[in-house]
């Protein structure tokens, strides 16, 4: 049963157990729009100091008046999701005629009113040929950031084809190079190994250190599924990340804090070297660690090694 508007409240009053720096609060869905109550709880979360980003679903529930409401109650930033460059390629893979036009529109609307936000890209083997000329349609969009969602085979997107490991490299080695003279931050997503091609990259450049770590690239480096990420569900399921749906508690009856630091999934996912086969010996291991959500998705285990990744350890 999904949680009720005091249910809600609860779990945000939770939050501040972290500490400072608090955690951000991404509401997200399915479509989020649709929650009783989500102005208020907006509202709760950023009285107890937390920030808050939103994701909508391209519905004509989204319309101006929405974004400008969502800017009023403090929200820090929306994010979109644009799949194709066309309307015929964008609707195709979200199957609903007309996304593509509201998306589009909704960009416009936050460039407008001065909402910070995040285009996000699926990337499968659907998609990966349009990807550039996607970014040539959001260059001038005044984005904030560009995250390539690549392809965990759940869900919806088990009808849709990953890139091979070979064909992701190659991939990885556009965004990087496209990532040194893009208008906005690019970023990825369920694709750790790109800091590991981005490090490569920024090496063989001659970047120092210190160059390296004011990169953009770098500011994800040691995050990944449940380490400085974590889901919980409509129904109060506490999960590692949203493409990793192994419940190891719920807010109703557990402190989310308190599963973060010390159930056992969540202290084996904070630590590399629990993970198993080349992951678990990578030298990267401390600023990639693979995807979980990929080797939980490919072996059902998620402390396996992520099958998209090339690299052979040292």
């Amino acid at each position: 049963m999904e949680l009720t508007f005091e249910e809600g409240v609860a779990f945000l009053h939770q939050i501040p157990e972290f500490g400072d720096p608090l955690p951000q609060l991404i509401l997200t869905g399915g479509d989020p729009l649709v929650r009783r109550g989500l102005y208020e709880l907006i509202d709760e979360a950023r009285k107890l100091g937390i920030g808050v980003s939103i994701t909508p679903a391209a519905t004509p529930a989204l319309t101006r008046d929405v974004v400008a409401r969502l800017k009023e109650h403090a929200v820090e930033g929306l994010g979109l999701s644009l799949d194709g460059s066309t309307a015929e390629r964008h609707d195709s893979i979200r199957g609903v005629p007309g996304t593509f036009d509201r998306t589009v529109q909704a960009i416009g609307w936050a460039q407008e009113l001065g909402l910070p936000l995040q285009v996000n890209t699926l990337v499968a083997a659907e998609t990966a040929g349009d990807v550039p000329a996607i970014y040539e349609l959001l260059k001038p969009l005044g984005v904030a950031r560009w995250s390539l969602f690549f392809l965990i085979s759940v869900g919806r997107g088990k009808v849709l084809q990953p890139l091979s490991p070979q064909e992701g490299e190659k991939l990885m080695g556009w965004i990087y190079g496209t990532s040194r003279s893009a208008p906005f931050t690019v970023a990825t997503t369920e694709a750790p190994s790109y800091r590991r091609v981005a490090l490569e990259r920024m090496r063989a450049e001659g970047l120092t250190g210190e160059q390296i770590k004011r990169s953009a690239a770098a500011r994800s480096f040691g995050i990944r599924d449940g380490h400085g990420i974590m889901f919980v569900s409509s129904t109060g399921d506490i999960c590692p990340a949203g493409f990793l749906p192994l419940a190891v508690g719920n807010v109703r009856k557990d402190r989310v804090a308190e599963i973060y630091r010390n159930a056992p999934l969540f202290q084996s996912l904070h630590n590399p070297l629990s993970f198993e086969g080349r992951c678990g010996v990578c030298e990267y291991g401390a600023l990639c660690g693979g995807s979980r959500a990929r080797a939980y998705e490919a072996t059902g285990d998620p402390l396996a090694s992520d099958p998209f990744c090339l690299h052979q350890p040292e």
